[in-house]
């Protein structure tokens, strides 16, 4: 199999990433922060050694600051719903996934104004745009670093001054960057920042985490047992504790520490570097292709190691199917969770199939994708004669 569906998940992971999480598994599987045994102990070490760099990663002043959640969704959730509240106003892009949509459509429908700034899918959001839609209720600007269907990169850092410079708080779904491009949540002036571990940073499913600043207090979304202030009916204040509540994934938030530690050990400039090479090969290719038609970004302008086309005469799905039982390529068809960013590519009836290579993709297996998708395409020009 050919895997190159890492937008949605990466895959393989670094042999560290395996190898941490059997160790949580069968040598230490106690709950962190409860007990005081040697294992649970451990455990806990564990957690707070992932925490502190996730923090080191992303320039977040304390690890406490970091908050671990299920993943980039439950991040956006806890960050959307414990921020705002009726009569508040929110600024977003036309791209979001439904990580961001879903929740922001449930908040408009009890009283929270949400504003759908147009996007460009080659340049992004439009600064202007932002500045103009800024009202005085509103309380939040809510966008993603990189569109998951065309990999169109926004400038969260200029975003970020336009935040501070009108005193409203900053959230940044990071799904497709982190770990790639560097965040710096302090220079940036991002005040939310919502990551998953399953993608780039190269970590296990059902673990991400929340970058909460200082100044800021969301309501929970769950309470529950913390293993602190046990004789209290309150949840806790302090941070991580307030959005903590359970026994934690310790193996998967151990294996997310190690996925960490992999990118600072082979640097993540590198790292871009490769994915860029990958992205740069498939633009390159695909556009020799008869009858693909490409989204997104220009071949060499910056981007997220995502592609999304069509080629005509099929669809996207049935593409798709072809690639996986007849090439053993694993890509993705379809509206990639993202309906917003359809509507703006005018792809909402059928979706897009995308690419998305990682780290661990071969230039060869990029080329063995393009002879496939050639192939199919000759073959249905000949089923047309």
């Amino acid at each position: 199999m050919i895997y190159l569906d890492n937008a949605a998940t990466s895959w393989p992971k670094p042999e560290s990433v395996y190898q941490m999480v059997d160790k949580v598994m069968r040598q230490i599987g106690a709950n962190p922060g409860r007990s005081g045994h040697t294992m649970a102990i451990e455990a806990g070490r564990l957690v707070q050694e992932t925490r502190e760099l996730a923090a080191a990663l992303f320039a977040i002043p304390h690890p406490s600051q970091v908050v671990f959640t299920l993943n980039v969704t439950d991040s956006l959730n806890l960050a959307l719903k414990g921020l705002l509240q009726p009569g508040d106003h929110v600024i977003t892009s036309s791209m979001e996934h439904n990580a961001m949509a879903r929740p922001l459509e449930a908040l408009r429908k009890n009283g929270v104004t949400v504003t759908k700034v147009a996007t460009s899918p080659v340049n992004g959001i439009s600064l202007r745009e932002i500045q103009n839609a800024i009202q005085a209720n509103t309380k939040l600007i809510a966008i993603t670093h990189a569109s998951n269907v065309t990999g169109t990169l926004n400038p969260i850092g200029e975003i970020g001054q336009i935040a501070r410079e009108f005193g409203v708080a900053f959230l940044v779904d990071c799904a497709q960057t982190a770990g790639v491009f560097p965040i710096n949540v302090q220079e940036m002036g991002i005040d939310l920042l919502a990551f998953p571990g399953h993608k780039s940073l190269l970590g296990c499913q059902g673990v991400g985490g929340l970058y909460v600043h200082k100044g800021i207090t969301l309501k929970t979304l769950r309470e529950g047992g913390t293993g602190s202030h046990s004789e209290s009916l309150e949840q806790p204040d302090e941070l991580p504790e307030r959005y903590e509540s359970g026994t934690l994934n310790t193996s998967g938030i151990a294996g997310l520490g190690a996925g960490i530690r992999y990118i600072m050990e082979t640097g993540m400039e590198k790292i871009k570097q490769r994915e860029e090479e990958l992205t740069n090969l498939l633009v390159a290719g695909l556009a020799k292709i008869p009858g693909v038609v490409l989204y997104g970004p220009p071949l060499g302008q910056q981007r997220a190691a995502v592609v999304s086309f069509n080629l005509e005469q099929i669809s996207a799905n049935e593409l798709c199917m072809i690639l996986d039982k007849s090439f053993q390529i694993a890509v993705r068809p379809g509206l990639h969770c993202a309906p917003d960013a359809h509507r703006v590519l005018g792809t909402l009836q059928g979706g897009t199939i995308r690419i998305s290579p990682g780290y661990f993709t071969r230039e060869e297996e990029i080329e063995t994708c393009l002879q496939a998708i050639t192939a199919i395409g000759k073959e249905l020009v000949e089923e047309m004669k």
